[in-house]
């Protein structure tokens, strides 16, 4: 029986490798002991990044909202008891860009929220 040797399977992972670690400064992009080690985090990186951006772009909804709730008297947190409190099942994407793009219609909803408080 012949014996097979690995050089193909392992340039080809080196080659995987080295394209995704393809823009990277110096070593980083030649180099594969030192290219796995910078895609290894960046695929690290990535990942976490991904969970992030949902958590950043809710803290920017309720900053957006917190904003236009203060302009028509409410905090954001009485806002939202409000809408809660007239059964008003709205998220906060929605109130956010409502608050942006649709001030009468978000002003509408401040005066409900404030009636159901009241």
């Amino acid at each position: 029986m012949a014996r097979i040797k690995g050089g193909l399977n392992a340039k080809k992972k080196h080659n995987r490798t080295l394209k995704l670690a393809k823009g990277y400064r110096g070593a980083r992009s030649k180099q594969y002991r030192v290219a796995k080690q910078s895609v290894m985090r960046a695929l690290t990186s990535a990942y976490a990044g991904r969970k992030q951006r949902k958590r950043q772009m809710r803290q920017l909804w309720i900053a957006r909202i917190n904003a236009a709730a203060r302009m028509n008297g409410l905090s954001y947190s009485r806002f939202m008891y409000g809408l809660k409190a007239a059964n008003i099942d709205i998220n906060r994407k929605m109130l956010a860009e409502m608050a942006v793009n649709d001030k009468e219609g978000f002003a509408s909803l401040a005066e409900t929220a404030k009636q159901s408080i009241a």
